[in-house]
C-alpha cells in the first residue's frame, strides 16, 4: 500500500529526524543512536511531557523551592556558567554580609501576579499590605536564585509574568541604595535583576511578587 498517510514520518526531513534522534539520545544518555531508538520502541523507556512545575489558582502562582547552601558568589558562578545574567547591582547583593544562604530549607512560593492590583494600588507598600493580610511572609534573598534557576523565561511567560520580584528583607546595593533580587525575561533575556525597594513606587502589571506560604527546615 502506497498511502503516505501509513508512514508517520513521511513528511519529515532528514534534519528533522535526525534532531529527533540526537534528542532522545541526549534525554536517555545512550550514546548509540540505534540502541536509543529500540528503547524507546520497546516502551523500556517511555517518553513524557514534563509535570509543570507551578500551579496557578486565583492570580496567585505556587510552586516550592529548596536550598542547598550557596554562598552569594557561589550563585554568581553558577548562574553565569548556565548562561545567565547577573546585574552589577543583583552581584552586590548577593556578596553582601546580608546575603545568608541556608541549606536543605524547602519553602512554599506564593507570587501575587500584578493583575490582582488596580494601577493605582499596584504599589510595594500595599503590596506588602496585602500580602500581610493573606499570612504571607518575607522570603530569604537565596529565594531569587533558586527562582531563575528552576524557571527558563518560557515558563515565566507561560505564569503570564516578565519579572518576578522576591520580596525580601531589602539589602544595601554598592550604590547605597535598598535593593529585591528579581528574575527578569525583558531584553534578552535570563536576567537575575534588581529592583529599588520604595514603598511608594508604582509596578507594572506584568511584575508577581514572590512571598513565603511556609517553610519547613532539615532534621537535626
Amino acid at each position: 500500500m502506497n498511502d503516505k498517510k501509513d508512514f508517520a514520518t513521511s513528511d519529515l526531513t532528514g534534519g528533522t529526524l535526525n534532531a529527533l534522534v540526537k534528542n532522545i539520545m541526549r534525554q536517555l544518555g545512550v550514546d548509540d543512536p540505534i540502541e536509543a531508538v529500540r528503547l524507546v520502541n520497546s516502551g523500556e523507556c517511555v517518553v513524557s511531557r514534563p509535570a509543570c512545575r507551578f500551579r496557578e489558582r486565583d492570580g496567585v502562582i505556587y510552586f516550592t523551592v529548596t536550598s542547598d547552601g550557596t554562598t552569594g558568589e557561589e550563585w554568581i558562578a553558577r548562574l553565569e556558567k548556565n548562561n545567565f545574567q547577573v546585574g552589577n547591582y543583583a552581584k552586590s547583593l548577593l556578596r553582601s554580609a546580608d546575603f545568608k544562604p541556608t541549606g536543605g530549607v524547602t519553602t512554599e512560593i506564593a507570587v501575587l501576579k500584578g493583575m490582582l492590583f488596580n494601577d493605582s494600588d499596584r504599589i510595594t507598600k500595599k503590596i506588602r499590605a496585602a500580602a500581610d493580610s493573606r499570612q504571607l511572609t518575607k522570603p530569604n534573598a537565596e529565594v531569587a536564585c533558586l527562582i531563575r534557576e528552576m524557571f527558563p523565561d518560557k515558563e515565566l511567560e507561560a505564569m503570564g509574568l516578565v519579572y518576578i520580584v522576591t520580596m525580601h528583607e531589602p539589602i544595601k546595593n554598592s550604590g547605597g541604595g535598598l535593593g529585591l533580587l528579581g528574575v527578569d525575561r525583558g531584553g534578552d533575556g535570563r536576567w537575575l535583576y534588581t529592583y529599588y525597594d520604595n514603598p511608594s513606587y508604582r509596578w507594572d502589571q506584568t511584575v508577581g511578587f514572590a512571598f513565603v506560604v511556609s517553610q519547613v527546615s532539615p532534621q537535626c
